[in-house]
């Protein structure tokens, strides 16, 4: 199939292209490069520079395609609750105008990256697709209100969705196809490897005193490959059953914050030097996904998640700075 990947320039976008190309699909990757990375294109897809607020630069893209993937979007948590302006433009007006210029063209089919941010605070573990909606952030707010909007397009107009529910996305191809690194990168392990190189002088901890084995908050990490067959089985799902889905895609179990930090120097024989500082407000203590579900529908699983793969991976990116 012809595939469109929106933010395909990107960390998570870059790998689920490169799952594409690799399942025989012809890519092309809109992208404005804002957090994307050139080096992160692969010879064999063509490529637009362009923008999501651009109508008329959406509709080119669009023509000849046969389904979206929809990676595009404003992901800073915090950001999202001193800028809810920038996220409600990018991330629905964005979505909006993917919409638009889908049905415009006659493309049926969308896969989106949505979050588990949609959930909020958990109210049980492992947590499941019936788990009550309650974000907690501008941004989580965003992923719902945008699975809102493309269940009435289901309804309204045919339009088949899979609503995929990310967990924490890390890792890199364990092939080294994908090199470019994150921007200005939030999540843990990013960070990590900023301080094993040098790029910083030291990790911050956040709270050592948390209900849990070492005192540090555990998270589901997901590697990005496996995201990445997700968004496949997906679409395969999609043009299969003429259905739409709404699924997580986590490994069913957390992490800690000091069992990432002690592998990473284990791996990469740097001290990664952390200090402990006082909790921030609203981390849960453990946060995890039942991936039951994607299973069962897709036959997905997480299966390069495991702490060695997913910090070798890594470090096989950063150490190259060193």
């Amino acid at each position: 199939m012809k595939i469109l990947i929106i933010g395909g320039a990107g960390y998570i976008g870059s790998h689920v292209a490169r799952e594409f190309l690799d399942s025989g699909h012809e890519v092309t990757v809109f992208d404005n490069l804002s957090t994307g990375t050139r080096k992160n294109l692969f010879r064999e897809e063509r490529f637009i520079k362009g923008d999501v607020l651009d109508c008329r630069a959406v509709r080119k893209a669009m023509k000849g395609q046969e389904a979206i993937v929809l990676l595009a979007a404003a992901k800073a948590v915090g950001e999202s609750m001193v800028l809810p302006q920038k996220y409600s433009l990018q991330n629905i007006s964005g979505t909006v105008n993917i919409i638009n210029g889908a049905l415009e063209a006659g493309i049926g089919k969308l896969i989106f990256s949505s979050s588990a941010a949609v959930y909020g605070a958990p109210k049980y573990l492992p947590i499941d697709e019936k788990h009550p909606l309650d974000p907690e952030n501008y941004y989580g707010f965003t992923k719902v209100e945008i699975e809102r909007i493309l269940g009435w397009h289901d309804r309204i107009k045919g339009m088949r969705y899979a609503a995929l529910r990310y967990f924490n996305a890390a890792g890199y191809d364990p092939k080294g196809r994908v090199v470019g690194l994150e921007k200005e990168p939030a999540n843990l392990i990013p960070r990590v490897m900023e301080v094993a190189v040098g790029l910083k002088p030291k990790l911050q901890v956040f709270g050592n005193d948390y209900p849990t084995p070492d005192g540090t908050c555990i998270r589901d990490y997901v590697h990005v490959s496996d995201l990445a067959r997700g968004h496949v089985a997906a679409l395969e799902y999609i043009v299969k059953n003429d259905k739409s889905l709404t699924v997580n895609l986590g490994t069913g179990k957390g992490l800690s914050v000091l069992a990432i930090i002690e592998e990473a120097r284990r791996v990469s024989g740097r001290p990664i030097p952390a200090e402990i500082v006082g909790r921030r407000p609203g981390d849960p203590d453990c946060l995890y996904a039942s991936s039951d579900l994607a299973k069962d529908l897709l036959g997905w699983e997480a299966r390069d998640s495991d702490l060695a793969t997913l910090i070798s991976s890594t470090w096989q990116v950063y150490k190259k700075l060193i």
